[in-house]
């Protein structure tokens, strides 16, 4: 199978192929330090400043704390992830706690100038190929979406902190 490596799943049921999928948003560039932006994706909290953007047929009942986030996305459902890796500056995983579709996700954040950086957001699920067959598009053009919101952020440094601001 394409060099997949996939796993059968089932007892005297129909077989399923389970293939680890990935999905990764194109490469962006953000006009603010690596450290800054990760400052403030790294805590969740400061996603309070922009949670008022964020359109409500897109995304309904978005709460969030330090390390977790959860929200209802239709026609999806309920998705509610938390962070359990830190590698500052470059890296912030994810993992869901709670989804119609568990799966893992990163934010991967490098420098390019002192005061530019560049992000790809990444996505790895196990999906069964015929799910693999109706959530590939989907899954793409969401994580492209993320990438849009997170590349339009104002990150701000302020008073010696770093936070997230209003959206540009």
């Amino acid at each position: 199978m394409n060099g997949v490596k996939t796993q059968p799943i089932g007892i005297n049921k129909p077989i399923y192929y389970i293939i680890m999928s990935k999905f990764e948003s194109s490469i962006r560039q953000i006009n603010y330090p690596q450290e800054v932006v990760y400052q403030g994706l790294s805590n969740l909290d400061n996603l309070s400043k922009v949670k008022d953007r964020i359109p409500e047929d897109k995304a309904q009942d978005l709460t969030f704390d330090n390390d977790s986030i959860s929200v209802n996305v239709p026609p999806v459902g309920k998705i509610s992830m938390r962070i359990v890796d830190r590698e500052e500056p470059k890296t912030i995983k994810f993992e869901t706690t709670q989804s119609p579709l568990p799966f893992n996700f990163w934010i991967q954040l490098l420098p390019l100038t002192e005061s530019t950086c560049k992000m790809k957001l990444t996505l790895k699920a196990e999906l069964n190929l015929f799910i693999k067959g109706m959530v590939s598009k989907p899954l793409q053009e969401g994580i492209e979406r993320i990438a849009d919101m997170l590349q339009m952020i104002k990150y701000e440094q302020s008073d010696g902190e770093q936070t997230v601001g209003e959206e540009l």
